[in-house]
């Protein structure tokens, strides 16, 4: 013990502070930062599809016009040309979002946040898919609520699954409709009908989590929930998988009345999300930008994907199985129920190998014998590499 130790302060943490854990997913993060791993953990967009040189320009543009503007406090609800871009992006299908539905907010991890603080309260029942996305029990967590795993299949939510005995008392609903976040999976038209249909009785929201809706391979997406019940849905988005995670941009469309109480936890967060990287957004994408980057994203994704599943059935043994993703960043993997994907891990690793166990995606009874692996940062030669290394570990379980 040196004596900084023996300096240390004894301050008493919280109860909430107590309770917190480690991200899976970020300690894993720290391994793969080693060149020599092929990694196929982190949920990362590939920084191939990162637009710099829009930014570059954009960014010099609000510098030159506007730069007390860009570089000052501003409203939290978000910089209003971007709040009327969102807006009109979503009215689609008959439904009109109004601006004063969107919340501008610093990434979508912390539209789970404010969700989580306006709405959950101790013991509360939260229903979540099975399994579901990891950061969202992360964010939900902070609020000590009681999770409830909704039945699920290879589509996804059941709806008919949401009788009254097993939502009595729930303060939201999770959902991730689109490529989700662990499995891939995407919920089918007559189940987001449902879904809608459902939210608009239910005594509490309906949260439509969207972050991969436009990595759609063929170009192809699926209505949202929120044109459906746009009254009644809340929809969280991100410029993360489209433009750049680094930009910290997402927003929430809600419910005015919900929409004002999240504006007030907002406040109480961090004032409002940062009004340069705000204007930057609005900036590259008013004049219909997505409309040609995206499209390019898909593409690479898709071929990315390709490579993934030609080498899974090359190299996995039998009684391995996965999904066939039609989008997003994901494949899901399932191992014979005796193998540990947590200690699998460790042997991974040290082959210089990388995925995220399942497990932690679980809110409840959680399958260890499962894996998400990420294939959008890793070239398809890296991919054939890794996938046989990982086969091979497997195999030897078997």
């Amino acid at each position: 013990m040196n004596q900084s130790d023996l300096n240390a302060p004894t301050w008493q943490l919280s109860e909430r502070a107590r309770k917190l854990t480690s991200s899976a997913i970020r300690e894993i993060l720290k391994v793969t930062e080693r060149p020599e791993v092929i990694s196929f953990a982190g949920g990362l967009p590939s920084p191939a599809t990162f637009p710099a040189e829009e930014m570059r320009a954009a960014a010099d543009r609000i510098l030159r016009d506007s730069p007390a503007a860009a570089l000052q406090y501003s409203a939290t609800e978000g910089y209003m040309p971007l709040r009327e871009w969102v807006a009109q992006r979503y009215s689609v299908n008959g439904a009109q979002i109004r601006p004063s539905q969107v919340l501008i907010t610093t990434g979508s991890q912390q539209a789970l946040d404010l969700l989580g603080k306006v709405l959950v309260c101790p013991e509360s029942p939260v229903l979540v898919e099975t399994p579901t996305y990891l950061g969202a029990l992360q964010s939900f967590s902070m609020y000590e609520p009681r999770y409830v795993q909704v039945p699920t299949d290879a589509d996804g939510l059941i709806p008919e699954g949401l009788t009254p005995e097993l939502t009595k008392g729930a303060r939201l609903l999770y959902a991730q409709p689109n490529f989700q976040n662990p499995t891939g999976r995407r919920l089918p038209v007559e189940r987001r009908r449902a879904l809608a249909e459902f939210a608009k009785s239910a005594p509490f929201p309906v949260i439509e989590d969207d972050p991969y809706g436009a990595l759609d391979y063929k170009g192809e997406p699926l209505p949202t929930m929120l044109s459906m019940a746009p009254d009644h849905i809340v929809h969280l988005g991100s410029f993360s998988k489209v433009l750049a995670p680094g930009l910290r941009i997402g927003y929430i469309i809600a419910p005015e009345e919900l929409h004002f109480k999240l504006v007030q936890a907002k406040q109480a967060t961090d004032l409002h999300t940062p009004s340069f990287t705000q204007r930057i957004v609005h900036e590259v994408v008013k004049d219909g930008f997505l409309d040609t980057h995206v499209p390019k994203i898909r593409a690479l994704y898709r071929d990315q994907c390709e490579a993934m599943l030609g080498s899974l059935e090359r190299y996995m043994p039998e009684g391995v199985t996965w999904n066939r993703p039609e989008g997003g960043m994901f494949v899901w993997v399932s191992l014979p129920k005796h193998i540990d994907t947590m200690k699998l891990l460790e042997e991974a690793v040290a082959q210089n190998v990388a995925f995220v166990p399942g497990g932690p995606f679980f809110a409840n009874e959680a399958q260890h014998n499962t894996l998400r692996l990420s294939f959008v940062t890793v070239p398809p030669a890296k991919i054939d590499e890794g996938i046989a290394r990982l086969a091979e570990l497997i195999r030897a379980r078997m």
